[in-house]
């Protein structure tokens, strides 16, 4: 049987909820102030999506009134259909563990991203003719690092952690490290290969910890803060385990 309430007097039950009840709204307004369609909104209703229906007020078999915190809800949904391509099913288990941190875990995933494009945008793009001219590397290896993925340039040119990677790239081939001894642009691969499933973990820990835990603007001090350490630790372990590995070579 629905957990949704009905009401004896066919009235307006808006009239009648005062003090520190939530304000109601028809389906016509609830679809107006949240940009989706009634039978949109109904669909979520059936699959659970807005919860179990106990705050809705039914006065007739054809009417019912909606709790205003429904707008809100409806948009998240929508966002994370849209901007997340989830299903319905993922977000019908993730609003029912924590709406609150999935909202909140949304805002600060989308800050990060924000500021990110900015300091891309800020730091400007360097055109492929004068990075080939900076470091000496051959046109043909940055086509070929771009193909695998490795690189990301644009029209525009390369962004700025695209022009790290060729800076190293060019200080390893300085260093002697040529395709005549077996060095290719592939073995880029084997750390993007390795780095991928430990950003990804290292991405849901930090989203995990920080969304709803602290503020957005806290949230997103500790990750500029974190950026530089972190580039220091993977760096200082990186070389202490090639050093432990080719000691166990040795032995």
């Amino acid at each position: 049987m629905s957990s949704t309430r009905v009401l004896a007097d066919r009235g307006d039950p808006r009239q009648a909820r005062t003090g520190g009840e939530r304000p109601l709204l028809k389906m016509s307004e609830l679809s107006e102030r949240s940009g989706v369609s009634p039978g949109t909104i109904r669909y979520y209703l059936r699959e659970g999506l807005l919860g179990g229906g106990e705050d809705v007020v039914r006065t007739s078999r054809n009417m019912a009134y909606y709790p205003a915190e429904y707008v809100a809800r409806i948009a998240l949904i929508k966002r994370l259909q849209e901007e997340r391509f989830m299903p319905l099913r993922v977000i019908r288990g993730a609003l029912e563990d924590d709406p609150d941190r999935v909202q909140a875990l949304i805002e600060l995933e989308d800050r990060i991203l924000e500021r990110a494009r900015a300091s891309v945008e800020a730091g400007g793009r360097v055109s492929r003719r004068e990075v080939a001219d900076r470091y000496g590397v051959p046109r043909n290896v940055l086509d070929r690092l771009a193909e695998i993925g490795v690189l990301t340039p644009n029209q525009r040119g390369y962004e700025r952690d695209d022009v790290k990677i060729i800076e190293a790239i060019a200080s390893f081939r300085a260093g002697g490290y040529e395709e005549t001894l077996g060095f290719t642009v592939y073995d880029t691969l084997r750390y993007r290969t390795t780095l991928q499933p430990l950003v990804e973990e290292e991405v849901g820990a930090l989203l995990g910890r920080l969304a709803g835990e602290v503020d957005v603007e806290r949230a997103m001090e500790m990750v500029a803060a974190g950026v530089e350490p972190l580039r220091e630790l993977i760096g200082a372990m990186h070389s202490k385990l090639l050093l432990a590995e080719l000691r166990r070579h040795r032995g």
